[in-house]
């Protein structure tokens, strides 16, 4: 009983000093930065060969999203306007090289080794059919869901660390000049609502942008998150972990989590509040591809006149800019929920 309360303890003390520290390393002024980890797998199959390739040289991490038909098909598909946020960044162009397309069906693997802009990948899927729109919350939903986090354990179980994004993520700033270095940082995971401490398990998380270093601390989390599939009817991967925050399993691991500022990692359930901090905008909280385009653009829209307004102007002026700025509403992912 008495080393059991031990080390619970212990388990406690090391948690509130990486929050101390984690705290000290929220500034824009580093880099992000992952050390080199060793690799698994047969060197010559095609998953460690896109890894392989598309991995920072000098610390093993890639960037992933995965795509099916439905994000590639149409005059300006999710995929390109996802691409295109890529474009009119700041800094992000060069994350490119480091960008890896997992295609769960033959229509998105060939667009995407049609770009020549990215790594391709083309992952099985068992027979089953991902191709379609999978509308938020359905039986497809969940079962992609589940997929892509099997993938991603196979990803870490090869010794690579990753970012992983939706491709309703639009990046206009390079998000690693954000996130932190702490080697003892584990998953660093972006929320629908950010509580003010990126240490509180009562953020409310969101598995559409997060972080991942390879190790054993993770690897045995994504072994123990894909095994509740089976007793999780009805709800997706990102509730189960939720589910597994709340029941302590991330302490019981002792996983280093850092959960991501909304100002920053900003989406449609909560917009960042400020065009000069603001990293990534996820169009969560809304339910359909389509009303995510619409919003997503107005999102594009917002972003080229801040930068127009912006050009060559001073810090000064550029905090007053920015001080009227305001994001467009998302009208159109709000009416989605009402269909």
């Amino acid at each position: 009983m008495e080393s059991s309360v031990i080390i619970t303890i212990n388990s406690l003390i090391f948690m509130a000093l990486l929050c101390l520290s984690m705290k000290s390393y929220y500034t824009p002024d580093f880099l992000f930065q992952f050390p080199q980890l060793s690799k698994h797998g047969d060197d010559h199959d095609e998953l460690e060969s896109v890894l392989s390739k598309a991995s920072k040289a000098h610390d093993s991490t890639v960037i992933i999203a995965i795509v099916n038909r439905a994000y590639v098909e149409g005059d300006y598909p999710m995929l390109d306007l996802f691409l295109d946020s890529f474009k009119f960044g700041d800094n992000t162009s060069i994350l490119f090289n480091h960008l890896i397309l997992v295609a769960i069906d033959q229509t998105s693997f060939e667009k995407c080794k049609s770009l020549r802009l990215v790594h391709c990948y083309k992952l099985e899927t068992d027979g089953v059919d991902f191709e379609g729109e999978k509308v938020y919350m359905s039986d497809d939903f969940i079962k992609m869901m589940w997929r892509r986090t099997m993938f991603l354990g196979e990803v870490l179980k090869r010794g690579y660390n990753f970012v992983f994004t939706d491709t309703d993520v639009m990046w206009l700033r390079n998000p690693f000049t954000r996130l932190s270095n702490d080697q003892n940082i584990d998953l660093q995971i972006s929320t629908d609502s950010f509580n003010g401490d990126p240490c509180s398990e009562a953020n409310i998380i969101n598995t559409g942008f997060y972080v991942a270093r390879s190790n054993n601390k993770t690897i045995s989390l994504f072994d123990a998150w894909f095994a509740r599939k089976e007793n999780s009817t009805g709800m997706k991967e990102q509730d189960v972990l939720q589910r597994m925050i709340q029941e302590g399993v991330f302490k019981e691991l002792k996983l280093g989590v850092r959960f991501l500022d909304t100002l920053y990692f900003s989406g449609f359930c909560e917009a960042s509040k400020d065009f000069a901090a603001v990293t990534t905008v996820h169009a969560n909280c809304c339910r359909t591809i389509s009303a995510k385009l619409i919003d997503l653009k107005n999102v594009i829209n917002d972003w080229k006149r801040f930068r127009s307004l912006t050009l060559n102007s001073t810090a000064l002026n550029v905090k007053n800019i920015t001080s009227t700025l305001r994001w467009s509403k998302h009208v159109a992912c709000e009416d989605s929920w009402k269909t």
